[in-house]
């Protein structure tokens, strides 16, 4: 199978792929020599920036619609665990994933993957969402709270 570079998958596709369980957002690409360091493997700091969009079009595609009539809220990410598990190398094609596993009111926590035929990077950040102005955190509304349960299966820790 050809993968469609920086193209959303679908979940047949992704399963076809290795991943073990399909997510809302998986993008593929491939390694370009930018990405390497002197080790001629992937760079740390390449995995984050994947993962960054990657999250970037989670947000645009599954969250953004969830704010029309007001103002966009600023998403910050709080913190976050990244594990390295396998190096990558150039031309490796890779997908990079994104769900959000739980919620609370203002916050969600959303987990990425690089596969490439295996798992090679996860990480888990806190996504914190704030008023537009930065001054107080931006309660998420109800519809995408649901949105968070029916697509991604999250936890709601609202409660």
């Amino acid at each position: 199978m050809t993968l469609l570079y920086l193209t959303p998958l679908d979940a047949e596709t992704q399963l076809a792929q290795g991943i073990d369980r399909p997510c809302p957002v998986a993008i593929a690409d491939k390694v370009r020599f930018s990405e390497l360091d002197l080790l001629n493997h992937v760079n740390n700091k390449a995995y984050l920036g994947w993962f960054e969009s990657t999250r970037v079009t989670y947000f645009d595609t599954h969250c953004a619609r969830h704010f029309t009539g007001g103002p966009m809220p600023r998403t910050v990410m709080r913190n976050s665990n990244v594990h390295y598990l396998k190096e990558m190398l150039l031309g490796e094609s890779y997908i990079s994933t994104a769900r959000v596993l739980s919620f609370r009111n203002t916050s969600y926590v959303m987990e990425q993957q690089i596969w490439s035929g295996d798992l090679r990077t996860r990480l888990e950040a806190v996504m914190v969402l704030r008023t537009a102005d930065g001054s107080a955190g931006q309660p998420i509304p109800d519809s995408l709270k649901q949105q968070f349960l029916d697509l991604d299966g999250a936890t709601d820790l609202s409660q």
